[in-house]
């Protein structure tokens, strides 16, 4: 059996500027399935590029701002693997190895998802604990562990 090929990718939980006051976080709708699919601001790091640079990079082309602050990180990478029909677009990657952040948007920065290449068609923030069940079955069990991973260490409540 081959070695699966993942792609280096970061992804961003963004907290809210009402934060720590409220805990609400953002979701996309991506655009590019019929299905309803939720998720965390994500994408690819670039060869030369760091993973902090990578999320400053992404957010900025995925939701109009990187005025943020990066609170946490979490210490551990998660892999997946593509659905099926992802499998050719993403070629020659498997799946990706991903790396999430904890970020709060600052009090004057908005979003905006109408980028030069937009990645979403709508966006919501929700209470953190209610992520689980917006967003689809590939990620949960990721989403699971990187909320919870937050809560334990004090930044979620």
């Amino acid at each position: 059996m081959s070695k699966k090929n993942y792609r280096p990718n970061v992804s961003a939980v963004i907290l809210s500027s009402k934060y720590p006051f409220e805990c609400k976080v953002f979701l996309g709708n991506r655009n590019d399935y019929k299905d309803d699919i939720w998720q965390f601001p994500q994408g690819g790091i670039d060869e030369g590029e760091t993973p902090r640079e990578a999320l400053l990079r992404e957010l900025k082309e995925e939701i109009g701002t990187n005025e943020i602050e990066v609170i946490a990180e979490h210490p551990e990478w998660f892999s997946y693997d593509f659905p099926s029909r992802s499998t050719g677009k993403m070629y020659p990657y498997d799946g990706q190895r991903q790396k999430y952040f904890l970020v709060r948007l600052k009090n004057d920065s908005l979003v905006d998802i109408n980028t030069k290449s937009p990645e979403f068609r709508d966006f919501k923030f929700v209470n953190c604990w209610d992520v689980l069940n917006h967003v689809g079955n590939m990620k949960k069990n990721i989403y699971k562990s990187v909320v919870e991973y937050f809560k334990k260490t004090g930044y979620l409540s």
